[in-house]
């Protein structure tokens, strides 16, 4: 076994200790819900036992991850630079784990149209929180209003449009692949545009 191999295996017994912990689980709760015995569980965590890709996949599961991401090894590019859109007064990052997706900070003044053949419908998700101000988002026959701290979360095929409400506000938002590809055909709407 390669140096290398030692630190991932290293580091997927640590993975495996750690989510076990975050669910607020003893070695007894894990080992039943993977259906391997407790001391089994503890040598695995502790190495005192062989990695089994069987036993890996059944903690995965048990553990609500995905063996992909229980067997990940780290990756060097973890710091990402924006991309800036000074015209749209927008920073986009992309999710380097989730190819297509995109976060965007953007500063908001107008209100959103007052006009319903304006909002827009496309497939995907949207996720968003307001940083600073108020905005108001237009979701189907909804006006909500989103204060500094709140999220909203919906699916983009109900005709939406988001604004600015009582002066300036900031958001950010994460866009699905789908989603941001009906934002960027629909740049006039008075949306988010990743």
């Amino acid at each position: 076994m390669t140096q290398g191999d030692d630190d991932l295996d290293s580091l997927v017994r640590k993975r495996i200790r750690a989510l076990r912990v975050a669910q607020g689980w003893s070695l007894e709760e894990l080992a039943t819900r993977a259906n391997v015995s407790q001391s089994t569980l503890s040598r695995i965590e502790n190495g005192q036992r062989r990695l089994a890709l069987d036993q890996l996949v059944t903690l995965a599961r048990a553990l609500d991850t995905s063996l992909d991401q229980l067997v990940e090894t780290a990756s060097d590019d973890v710091v990402s630079n924006p991309t800036i859109d000074r015209a749209r007064g927008q920073m986009r990052w992309p999710i380097k784990a989730e190819p297509g997706m995109t976060v965007v900070r953007q500063r908001m003044t107008n209100p959103p149209p007052d006009q319903p053949a304006r909002m827009r419908a496309h497939p995907g998700r949207e996720w968003l929180v307001v940083l600073s101000g108020t905005a108001v988002l237009l979701l189907g026959n909804r006006r909500l209003r989103i204060e500094t701290n709140q999220a909203a979360e919906f699916p983009t095929m109900l005709p939406h449009a988001i604004g600015a409400e009582g002066g300036p506000c900031e958001i950010l938002g994460i866009f699905d692949r789908d989603a941001r590809r009906g934002h960027q055909r629909g740049e006039d709407t008075g949306k988010v545009s990743p």
